[in-house]
């Protein structure tokens, strides 16, 4: 694979598991250095273990940085660990990708939402991207070389029962997006990707009358449907029951891996499909 971002730096929250492990292998096989944030002591081995890898398979620096999003002071610590991590006397600090991954789901109809379910969820989600991007904003490059693309969610549009509040987390990332897209127009593009099942933790933790709801948004996005031969015996049986396939960490990777690439510099302010389709098969 091309070196496309050889020297760059990237940071990538949530990164210590699923969608966000899959964004940092991306950035990495592409030359690109990377900050791995995490929230919790759990994750720390995890993270620790990614950055080994990460370095010894592609040649970069990987660096794996605690920090709770949630919280007031978390994305300022991140940055300013970042910032200790990788200031050298020969260059200054200059961050030229941020992922946006890290976020909190609770599905729940409306009696049973509770107000600490939304507070953390608007914590982590909302605010915590809002805290980080201004704290990056000093050591964005003042080219429109940089960067940003924000994880939201089919949930932000579809709304899907138990989504209350995590759909209107999304949908808040991505009027964000938009307003970010104006205002860091000479430092960076700012795009936002939605994906729909994702293969999972968070995923299979869903409740199943949630998965018995979205079989038929799942039935009719035409590359969700699974695949013999190509697709695990095991996820083409669970296909049959669920509607089609979630998506594999790697598909949306890749879709996040397009958007920070050079060639994407025209793109910004977009919410971009990465979910097989599931939007368009809904209209």
């Amino acid at each position: 694979m091309s070196r496309s971002l050889d020297g760059k730096l990237g940071i990538v929250t949530g990164a210590s598991r699923g969608i966000g492990v899959a964004i940092a292998e991306n950035l990495a096989s592409k030359g690109c250095n990377v900050v791995l944030g995490y929230t919790s002591a759990s994750s720390k081995s995890s993270a620790e273990e990614l950055a080994a890898t990460l370095q010894s398979k592609h040649n970069i620096r990987a660096v794996p940085i605690q920090a709770d999003m949630g919280t007031v002071d978390g994305p300022r610590s991140l940055v300013e660990q970042a910032k200790a991590a990788f200031t050298s006397s020969d260059s200054d600090f200059q961050v030229d990708v941020l992922v946006n991954n890290a976020g909190v789901a609770h599905n729940n109809l409306l009696p049973e939402i509770t107000v600490d379910q939304f507070d953390l969820s608007y914590r982590v989600n909302v605010r915590g991207p809002l805290l980080l991007v201004q704290a990056l904003q000093p050591y964005l490059p003042k080219d429109r070389s940089g960067r940003i693309v924000n994880m939201s969610s089919v949930s932000s549009s579809t709304g899907f029962p138990e989504q209350s509040v995590y759909g209107g987390t999304k949908a808040a990332l991505e009027a964000m997006t938009r307003t970010w897209a104006r205002e860091l127009s000479e430092n960076a593009t700012v795009n936002a990707v939605n994906p729909g099942p994702v293969l999972t933790e968070m995923y299979a933790g869903n409740t199943p009358e949630f998965k018995r709801f979205i079989k038929g948004f799942i039935e009719h996005a035409p590359l969700m449907r699974a695949r013999k031969g190509v697709d695990s015996d095991e996820l083409v049986a669970e296909a049959e029951e669920a509607g089609g396939r979630p998506a594999y960490v790697e598909e949306i990777a890749g879709i996040v891996g397009m958007l920070v690439s050079k060639e994407s510099a025209w793109c910004t302010g977009q919410v971009v499909c990465a979910n097989g389709g599931m939007l368009f098969g809904m209209q």
